[in-house]
């Protein structure tokens, strides 16, 4: 999505979806000239991300509140998101240099506890799906108000004419909509990349999320079933995938991990994302400039891959590489050990040339890790045989605090952010640990559970010391 922006309107007609094919390949031109322009993107190496938060009432139900909570912050940095009990706080980009971790866990602690004070009658709360989650809370009425998400439901629908499916273990569901998208929230981060070093980052990026997200699960439930530690990966895949009779020859979904390494740069990711991927939000801006190319990066943000290209016009214009992928919580402070973790082991990684490593088992290590988290059996180039997530995650730091100190971020930040994987993996104590763990010490009650997470989530602690 271009960010934050709403649309005039829901409704398209089928000359507007052909103009706007017209437009996005004529943009992929204009695109693939600033890629190549001398100089293009370069800069120091900066970081964001995004946090995505659930609403709920005094009991821990969810509440579909977030335009009034929007309204009361009166903060640029919060928008809505797609389900109403959702909202989304936009970081403030920061350095890669000096103390990153510890700016980003300071203004997290610092937008939560804000968010948090202005939810009327309830608080908000970082976790990656809400234990109170039930089918009643999935009605069309569930949408933001706002037309961009009406526009990209029709959009979806238009293309997806049965309804989606999810299965996930023994859960099976027929939903009519997308909102299902809207019981997943996550922890976004952003990297800004040049263009020479892009595939070799993004490559590294799709074979660094496994261990990483082995040692941050934290949405093992989804409407009463206990399921995946990261049970957000497989329902956010089957949540929007517009593939149906028609499409069913196209390798990847809407939400992918996709399916080959990047081997040129991040124009080839593009050029598939308008070759592979039909519009759903036809939405024409005729005052633009060349450069902000506005229909591609719209269209680009309809297809959310786990990793993805992020071409922002800003300032001359740069790449990002936005990974998707994990959780949002437990804590402040656990988000910036996952963001060090993961960023020092794609910049590490990012040394090699992953090419000759099988993709396959970068794939394998993504859902394996989702699925079983410490204790999946993950596989590392270079390394024969398989091993336990939790002892390639404590053999992996290492490298991973190396990347981050060739990147200048400064030892004691590193090493207090990694410090926090370290301890939660040797405890074996991830959110996705806890939350069941207190599930059954409340015997079943997930309205308490919900409520004894956000008050050790406000606290800022890490959860590998909750009690």
């Amino acid at each position: 999505m271009v960010m934050g922006r709403d649309l005039d309107k829901e409704r398209f007609t089928e000359a507007e979806y052909a103009r706007f094919g017209e437009r996005i390949q004529e943009q992929l031109a204009v695109l693939r000239e600033l890629l190549d322009t001398p100089g293009f993107g370069q800069g120091p190496a900066t970081i964001g991300a995004e946090l995505e938060l659930f609403l709920i009432d005094e009991q821990g139900r969810p509440l579909p509140h977030n335009s009034q909570v929007q309204e009361t912050l009166d903060d640029p940095r919060v928008v809505l998101e797609l389900g109403r009990f959702n909202i989304e706080v936009n970081l403030t980009p920061t350095p890669l240099a000096g103390n990153p971790f510890e700016v980003m866990s300071a203004e997290v602690q610092e937008t939560i506890t804000k968010v948090d004070a202005a939810v009327e009658g309830g608080g908000a709360l970082p976790i990656g799906i809400l234990p109170t989650l039930s089918t009643e809370d999935f009605t069309l009425g569930a949408i933001s108000d706002q037309n961009r998400y009406r526009a990209m439901s029709r959009g979806i629908r238009r293309l997806r004419l049965e309804p989606f499916l999810v299965k996930i273990d023994d859960l099976e569901l027929s939903v009519e909509d997308v909102i299902l998208e809207s019981a997943n929230t996550s922890w976004q981060v952003h990297i800004r990349t040049p263009p020479e070093r892009f595939a070799r980052l993004f490559n590294a990026a799709q074979l660094a999320i496994g261990p990483v997200l082995a040692a941050c699960g934290n949405s093992p439930f989804f409407l009463g079933r206990q399921l995946w530690e990261e049970t957000r990966i497989a329902l956010m895949e089957e949540a929007a995938d517009d593939r149906d009779v028609q499409r069913r020859e196209r390798r990847d979904g809407r939400v992918t991990f996709g399916s080959d390494w990047v081997r040129e740069g991040a124009y080839e990711l593009f050029e598939r994302y308008v070759r592979d991927y039909d519009p759903v939000m036809p939405d024409m801006s005729d005052d633009a400039e060349r450069h902000e190319v506005p229909e591609l990066r719209l269209h680009q943000g309809t297809i959310w891959q786990w990793n993805r290209p992020v071409y922002d016009p800003a300032d001359g214009g740069h790449l990002r590489i936005e990974m998707r992928a994990l959780p949002a919580g437990p804590s402040c402070a656990d988000m910036a050990a996952n963001t060090a973790f993961l960023l020092g082991l794609t910049l590490s990684q990012a040394e090699r040339d992953l090419t000759g490593y099988k993709f396959a088992e970068a794939y394998q290590n993504f859902y394996r890790a989702a699925m079983q988290g410490l204790d999946a059996k993950l596989s590392w180039p270079g390394l024969d045989g398989e091993f336990e997530a939790a002892d390639l995650v404590l053999r992996l730091l290492p490298e991973a605090r190396a990347g981050l100190l060739a990147a200048g971020v400064a030892a004691n930040d590193a090493d207090r952010a990694l410090d926090v994987i370290a301890q939660r993996t040797r405890l074996r104590r991830t959110g996705a640990v806890w939350q069941r763990e207190a599930l059954a010490r409340y015997d079943g009650d997930r309205e308490r559970l919900v409520r004894e997470y956000r008050e050790r989530a406000l606290s800022g602690l890490p959860v590998h010391l909750w009690d």
